[in-house]
């Protein structure tokens, strides 16, 4: 079994009356001649990552190999526990946690690329700021790695994932509609809504650019994440209302490759543009 479009991906689904995750779980088993058992093994390792990864910036003083990151997860942590207003907020949540594993990954720490390590906090701070408030089990957790698999499999195949071809939009946009279509799906979405949430969410940051402050995967990129977060809540929520995107994925998949090709080479990962030229920029590179 497989499939090469998002069009493709929900046919399957309605023939066999399953999820997405179900889908790609078949799909792991028939192209890797793997069993079910080993791909849920590979996916429990990278969870443990994940985990690990989030535990490390709330519990550990960390500096970044730039320099440019120093401990933003924990003071937005203990910010949202001060705060009221925010301590129950799920996106908030999410987003202190995508910052974290940024963090780790900027000072050599171990993540999972998810898709990409400038990209790597949006999906982890998603599932687990759910598993929290929706208390998920660790089936629902790998079910939701399988949901997230999917969509990042199309992206890759009809476009990229790649900040130097595509901008930020093709890393941390291609990250938030992987979650966005995980949290639609963990929260009882069907796989049309699944693919609807993760069209918002490819759109809300369509033009995304790649800028990185001294060429460091740190600024922006780390609170890129939590933004990347914040929108995969919001267009999952979309999507579970009832609210359809105008452009099915396959579409919106096309659009941000188009949107990536056409960005100016100083706009992706090259550091000659956007935010690494401003001047305060300028200033922490020749530090």
């Amino acid at each position: 079994m497989d499939f090469k479009n998002v069009k493709e991906l929900l046919a399957l689904c309605e023939e066999h009356n399953v999820t997405i995750s179900k889908i790609m779980m078949k799909r792991e088993c028939d192209v890797f001649e793997t069993t079910e058992k080993e791909v849920e093994d590979k996916l429990k390792v990278s969870l443990k990552i994940m985990r690990d990864a989030i535990n490390q910036a709330l519990e550990k003083d960390i500096e970044s190999m730039g320099g440019l990151l120093h401990g933003e997860s924990k003071k937005l942590d203990a910010y949202l526990k001060r705060n009221k207003l925010f301590e129950n907020e799920i996106s908030s949540k999410a987003a202190a946690y995508a910052l974290g594993v940024i963090e780790v990954n900027a000072s050599m720490g171990l993540i999972v690329a998810a898709p990409t390590a400038g990209s790597s906090g949006v999906i982890p701070g998603c599932l687990f700021a759910l598993q929290e408030k929706a208390q998920l089990t660790e089936e629902e957790m790998l079910q939701g790695l399988l949901n997230a698999s999917a969509i990042g499999y199309l992206i890759t195949r009809n476009a990229n994932v790649s900040g130097a071809q595509g901008g930020c939009q093709a890393e941390v946009g291609s990250a938030a509609a992987m979650s966005a279509s995980m949290i639609c799906e963990l929260l009882g979405g069907t796989p049309t809504q699944c693919t609807h949430a993760a069209s918002h969410a490819l759109m809300n940051l369509l033009g995304l650019v790649c800028d990185p402050i001294c060429g460091l995967v740190e600024v922006p990129c780390q609170t890129r994440n939590a933004i990347g977060a914040s929108d995969a809540f919001i267009s999952a929520q979309l999507a579970l209302s009832g609210v359809p995107n105008v452009l099915p994925l396959d579409e919106m998949i096309q659009v941000m490759d188009d949107v990536g090709r056409s960005l100016p080479i100083t706009l992706r990962e090259t550091a000659l543009g956007g935010s690494a030229i401003a001047p305060s920029a300028c200033k922490k590179c020749i530090k």
